[in-house]
């Protein structure tokens, strides 16, 4: 039989200075900033909206963007920007008049104060505009497929579309896909959850529910917050006593012990974060079709429950469920910084920080579903963020920004949440900026530079 020659689609090629791959919350900071920089940016995106977990996730509210004490803002920048811009379209409450242990934290006091609650279709309106705004190019429904390089240096990405493949070339690629799928592709070492026990965090299917009377909900909370406790590593919060009826009853089979539920910024609205999915690898598609699968079967118990069981949800409808899983952890990319859980609770502040912030270290699952551990900070308002946990080992070109940053799988548990994502992806777009007009590598960046253009953009960065 005669040998045919296979033949592919012609590559279209284009070019940027900068190419973000992954459109979450770290991925549209880092084009904004660079961007606005005047440098010609392309991000990314597999989905058809940006906003990553804070839009297609579901994922709420922003975590605390305050100091431990709760007195000063100290995540700001863009975040902050993207805040006060949904506050103006009644699309988010600012944090500072969000105080803990209310319904907007699930009843949370520790490490829970001055959160953001906000609604995830606002958002995705809004940060279509900024990166409008800012002049980046957007590619939707794009995958990306693999780096570009020349021997140890990043020269630019394929990627794939309806249309086919195309090349993109660039002089700095910034990798925001939250699992390091580019830096992987370069062969950049990491490390995948955590190595030495084989585990990583549980995933979780956020949902939204509406048409609750709040009055109600919140009443029941209130009378029980007495009998809030932790035991054997396990915490029995918000509603625990009726899980518990249910249970009794059959009519509860999760290995869950109490309803993460996070009022929202209209009335009647509620974000739930409770259903919990183990051993899922987002890097693995059979493992995430599995989990996406069990996720909306959590969804669905633990919606009827709701109803079912809980003064002020018997009229609650179900607005929608996440269209992605919510991702704690994956990989964490080596680079030529670590940053260390000892170095979080003693509150330390290198002077190459980027961000300094005070999120607590939260790490589910680790001995089983209903576990969970949170370990604030022990010591200072805050600890810093190093420039070198966001460039890769060993190669050129390349940054990386948002949970796939450098960091032990303890120390990710606190860095990992969306609004120290953001301002990492503003610093990792600013330092890529930099480097291009410099003309230098990304580990030869001036991080005295860097760190002062990140303050007249508005970060909140000590000496």
């Amino acid at each position: 039989m005669e040998q045919k020659e296979l033949k592919f689609a012609p590559v279209k090629e284009r070019t940027a200075d900068i190419v973000v791959i992954g459109g979450g919350p770290s991925g549209v900071c880092a084009a904004i900033s660079a961007a606005r920089m005047g440098l010609k940016v392309l991000i990314v995106e597999q989905s058809g909206c940006f906003g990553g977990m804070a839009t297609r996730g579901l994922v709420g509210p922003f975590m605390t963007c305050y100091d431990r004490t709760g007195e000063t803002m100290i995540l700001k920048g863009l975040f902050s920007e993207i805040v006060d811009r949904l506050v103006e379209r009644k699309g988010a409450l600012h944090p500072s008049g969000v105080r803990s242990g209310t319904g907007y934290t699930s009843w949370l006091t520790v490490g829970h104060d001055h959160v953001t609650p906000f609604d995830p279709e606002i958002l995705k309106r809004l940060l279509d505009e900024m990166l409008i705004e800012a002049n980046v190019s957007m590619l939707l429904h794009t995958s990306f497929i693999s780096v570009v390089q020349d021997q140890d240096t990043v020269t630019g990405a394929i990627l794939f579309s309806k249309g086919g493949f195309e090349k993109v070339s660039c002089r700095i690629l910034i990798d925001c896909t939250g699992d390091g799928d580019a830096a992987v592709s370069a062969s950049v070492p990491f490390e995948l959850g955590n190595e030495e026990l084989k585990i990583m965090q549980p995933a979780t299917m956020f949902f939204r529910i509406c048409n609750v009377d709040d009055r109600k909900l919140e009443s029941e909370v209130q009378a029980h917050l007495k009998d809030f406790y932790r035991k054997d590593g396990v915490n029995y919060r918000s509603l625990h006593w009726l899980v518990s009826k249910a249970r009794e009853n059959g009519d509860w089979d999760l290995d869950r012990v109490s309803i993460g539920i996070y009022k929202s910024v209209k009335p009647d609205e509620w974000c739930l974060n409770t259903s919990r999915i183990m051993n899922v690898d987002a890097t693995d598609n059979e493992s995430v079709t599995k989990g996406e699968v069990i996720g909306r079967y959590q969804a669905d118990e633990i919606f009827r429950f709701l109803k079912k069981y809980v003064p002020g949800c018997e009229n609650a409808r179900l607005m929608c469920t996440a269209s992605t899983l919510g991702i704690r952890e994956s990989r964490h990319i080596r680079g030529i910084k670590t940053l260390t859980i000892d170095e979080i609770l003693a509150g330390k502040t290198p002077q190459d920080s980027i961000m300094v912030c005070s999120n607590s270290a939260d790490v589910h699952g680790r001995y089983g579903p209903k576990s969970n551990e949170y370990m604030p900070m022990k010591e200072g308002n805050w600890y810093g963020v190093p420039y070198g946990t966001m460039v890769p080992e060993g190669k050129n070109g390349l940054l990386v920004a948002g949970r796939c940053f450098s960091a032990t799988s303890e120390a990710a548990g606190a860095v990992r949440v969306m609004p120290p994502c953001m301002c990492m992806g503003q610093a990792a777009g600013t330092a890529a900026a930099i480097a291009v007009m410099d003309q230098k590598n990304p580990a030869e960046v001036d991080v005295k530079k860097l760190r002062g253009q990140l303050r007249k953009d508005q970060a909140f960065l000590p000496e």
